[in-house]
């Protein structure tokens, strides 16, 4: 029974119609669907095999999560220790002995000590960040590659595809992942200073607000980035330049297609904020480690196909367009293949 379950899973059902040119997605919303319906176990593997390069990441971003969480919730125990003089099972009295040895002892100090703890923690997890991105970039342009493939109903191995384009591209998609791992501390170093600064003047909010936009470009840029260097033969210089111009020219579609592959992330926050259960936490990790980073790939390969189609394989000569979409010339050659031959057996 297994062995006729798999050979209707590779080869198909006996009597069932042949796959025709007018079954072909007749836009790119429909082949997204259609794609992903049939990749998706396929998306699920692919992240598998690459979330070794990802959990370092993770790992900088759960031990930021806690530390944040545990120091609220053991200053909120405090609070009620210092306004009820009890102690808890989680809230003990050598706790409170440590805190109040240490000169917290009323809300301000309480405040003052749980903003303290919070931006510790960002400068270190950001500093931790630095070699966690830069690891991903020839992870990602392996993805970019196979997901690009599988988004336009092409082929593409898993593995051997995967590899060949890590080390076709590892040195662009290294470059890329650099400038990446460096902006997150960048933006934050830029935006606290000139945030101080313009307590005084307000004149400096100006350059406090670039910085953001151009830290919004830059990662709105990467969407085009690691798809157009597993496209195209171009240098690093055009690579940027050209994703940068991608992002610009569509910004609210590119923007809004980096939503939609957070949208996970953002119910799973919202569900923490208004609940507090740390489930909501676990299932977006767990969503991120199966299948999480693929998917998202996925989705900007199926958005970048149809920006690389009108903006510069329309403009190439001989270059395809519109692949695994049903198109005019499709339904003329079909036109062709139906009529009768000269000289064929019309009566047969």
């Amino acid at each position: 029974m297994f062995g006729r379950m798999m050979n209707n899973f590779y080869y198909g059902k006996s009597g069932k119609g042949d796959y025709r040119k007018e079954d072909l997605p007749k836009n790119r919303w429909q082949l997204f669907w259609e794609m992903l319906r049939v990749r998706l176990s396929s998306l699920c593997r692919l992240n598998l095999m690459t979330i070794v390069a990802w959990l370092p990441l993770l790992i900088v971003l759960i031990n930021f999560i806690s530390t944040i969480f545990n120091v609220m919730m053991v200053t909120t125990e405090y609070h009620h220790y210092l306004t009820s003089g009890t102690v808890t099972e989680t809230f003990t009295q050598e706790m409170a002995n440590n805190l109040a040895a240490q000169g917290i002892v009323d809300e301000a100090s309480i405040s003052g000590f749980t903003v303290s703890v919070f931006f510790q923690s960002i400068n270190s997890s950001l500093l931790w960040m630095i070699p966690a991105i830069l690891i991903t970039g020839p992870i990602q342009a392996g993805l970019a590659y196979v997901t690009r493939n599988w988004s336009r109903d092409e082929h593409a191995f898993i593995w051997s595809d995967f590899k060949d384009a890590v080390k076709g591209n590892w040195k662009q998609g290294l470059g890329i992942s650099a400038i990446s791992s460096v902006m997150p501390i960048l933006l934050y170093t830029c935006f606290t200073f000139y945030g101080d600064m313009a307590a005084q003047n307000l004149l400096f909010m100006v350059p406090q607000m670039l910085i953001i936009i151009l830290g919004a470009v830059w990662y709105l840029g990467c969407t085009f980035m690691y798809p157009l260097m597993v496209s195209y033969e171009v240098k690093f210089k055009t690579l940027v330049k050209n994703g940068l111009m991608l992002a610009i020219a569509r910004l609210p579609h590119t923007v809004g297609i980096r939503l939609a592959a957070l949208i996970p992330a953002l119910l799973c926050a919202v569900i923490f904020w208004f609940t507090g259960t740390i489930y909501a936490l676990l299932a977006l990790l767990a969503y991120y480690v199966m299948i999480g980073f693929s998917m998202s790939r996925f989705i900007f390969a199926s958005y970048t196909n149809g920006i690389f189609d009108k903006y510069i394989n329309s403009r190439i000569e001989g270059a395809k367009i519109n692949r695994g979409i049903a198109t005019e010339e499709d339904e003329d050659d079909d036109d062709e293949e139906d009529q009768p031959q000269d000289g064929a057996n019309l009566e047969a």
